[in-house]
């Protein structure tokens, strides 16, 4: 199958597998098609899924993340004792694990084609992240709780893990507490990472985004808890946009 084949094949099976979107139509153009495949996948609950699917899918998802490019961490300079500053795509970067600001309910974003970080892991991820997300929250048996973390495999993903933690939300004015449960997010990513032997790890800015943390502050706190428990583990500190690569390159340019 061509890429467009698969894309096809897919949107199709998720069409006929949910009642309330057969009626839908497929785009004629590519952009289109993309849009309807990935608003598909974060619409759809966490449950299996057949092999013929996923045979499919992990064709496809595969190589439209090596069609967007794969940067490794053995290709990266560190700019401290094994720390790195990366700015790109988190869901392109092979390392032992990434880290995921998930939300309380730790399914990803249902929101079809969100901008965040949660969304983007979930969908090149693939749909069977979903389900593995959900089985662990079934077995919790509640909303995961800020400042903790949990271990998932990246399937479909260039990395070997996804570390998914839950950031504080800021409402109103930043407190100690916010600033504690951030820091947790960092720590307990560390010690889970650190009990499964995973060498490395790539943190995305947690909680600046709706969870509306201050940038500055959260990078400080991000910086001092890194260096205060990374130990032998690698990190690098993924960015995506300028104004948080400036503030991160200054506080590592300090040391």
């Amino acid at each position: 199958m061509t890429q467009a084949q698969r894309r096809i094949f897919l949107i199709r099976f998720l069409l006929r597998e949910e009642p309330r979107h057969r009626g839908l139509q497929i785009p004629s153009d590519e952009a289109g098609q993309r849009r309807l495949l990935r608003s598909l996948m974060n619409v759809r609950p966490p449950r299996p899924i057949g092999e013929d699917f996923l045979a499919v899918q992990d064709e496809y998802l595969r190589e439209e993340t090596a069609r967007n490019g794969v940067t490794d961490i053995a290709d990266l300079t560190p700019v401290a004792d094994g720390i790195y500053l990366w700015r790109g795509d988190i869901t392109t970067l092979k390392c032992g694990a990434i880290v995921n600001a998930a939300n309380s309910g730790m399914t990803g974003c249902y929101a079809p084609c969100h901008g965040c970080i949660d969304n983007a892991i979930h969908t090149y991820a693939g749909v069977r992240l979903r389900l593995a997300c959900g089985q662990i929250m079934e077995k919790q048996g509640h909303e995961e709780p800020p400042g903790q973390a949990k271990l998932t495999p990246a399937f479909n993903l260039p990395c070997d893990y996804i570390l998914h933690t839950v950031g504080p939300i800021v409402r109103g004015a930043l407190t100690e507490t916010d600033k504690m449960l951030l820091a947790s997010c960092y720590r307990s990513c560390l010690e889970l990472a650190r009990r499964n032997e995973i060498g490395s790890v790539a943190f995305c800015c947690i909680s600046t985004g709706e969870f509306r943390f201050p940038r500055e502050e959260a990078a400080k706190i991000a910086v001092d808890t890194v260096r205060r428990h990374k130990g032998d583990t690698e990190v690098i500190f993924n960015v995506f946009s300028e104004i948080d690569y400036k503030i991160y390159q200054s506080l590592l340019g300090k040391h």
